[in-house]
């Protein structure tokens, strides 16, 4: 009895343990912390919040592991005490999931700031629930040059439809868009900011407009879909499920 008892809730335990980390998606949780400063110039800096991501529905040590893959400090470098002890820039951090399917979490880390003027910065995380691992670029793609090479054409294709709308618009028409643009330049390094969806690949690249010009800064996504990328996703890796 106590043998078909033990026979039983192993099979129940590999069941829930493979749909949880093989199967499919995690449970994510916000979790919001508001600290404060116990020094500060202005009134509106004395607190800041972070919405932390709380993972649940695995094993609390994987879950342990994604966590620590979709942190602010690894991911954007956050340091909190330096922030509560040092520093007033920072009013708060949040996320949003992109994607949690199929063992893939991708996951969406922003902060918010004050200084001369807000800023904003965000980058996406995606992570192998089998592992709990974020992977890179190199650990789901191939032909990495060739990959660049076709995201650089279609950025290509939206600098000049942009340097046409800017053109023609009353208020920016002046503009030096030689200028503005002249840095541009997609490169291997920004392949690691990309995010996973349904419909297939999204790379996020900042163009670095001045504060100035944000209202004509192109769109910073570019979107390649399952069927367009598959020459470029590597066998074995995280991805392969996706292609056909």
């Amino acid at each position: 009895m106590n043998f078909k008892k033990n026979f039983l809730v192993s099979l129940f335990f590999l069941a829930f343990t493979s749909f949880s980390i093989f199967g499919q998606s995690v449970k994510i949780t916000p979790k919001m912390v508001t600290y404060t400063r116990p020094k500060v110039i202005s009134s509106f800096k004395k607190n800041f919040t972070i919405t932390y991501p709380i993972v649940s529905g695995i094993s609390p040590i994987l879950a342990k592991k994604i966590e620590a893959s979709i942190s602010y400090k690894k991911v954007m470098l956050l340091d909190i005490e330096d922030e509560i002890n040092n520093s007033d820039w920072l009013q708060e951090a949040e996320y949003q999931v992109g994607y949690n399917r199929r063992g893939v979490l991708n996951i969406y880390l922003s902060f918010t700031g004050i200084g001369a003027y807000e800023q904003y910065h965000g980058k996406n995380v995606v992570v192998d629930l089998k592992t709990g691992k974020r992977v890179t670029a190199k650990d789901v793609f191939t032909k990495l040059d060739g990959l660049v090479s076709k995201i650089k054409n279609i950025q290509k294709e939206e600098i000049a439809e942009s340097i046409k709308e800017i053109k023609e618009q009353k208020d920016f028409g002046d503009v030096n868009t030689e200028d503005l643009f002249r840095y541009v330049d997609f490169k291997k390094i920004h392949l690691e900011d990309f995010s996973v969806g349904e419909n297939g690949i999204s790379f996020q690249y900042d163009y670095g407009f001045p504060r100035i010009y944000m209202m004509i800064e192109p769109g910073n996504n570019y979107f390649l879909s399952w069927k367009e990328i598959k020459p470029y996703i590597k066998r074995g890796g995280l991805l392969q499920k996706f292609i056909r």
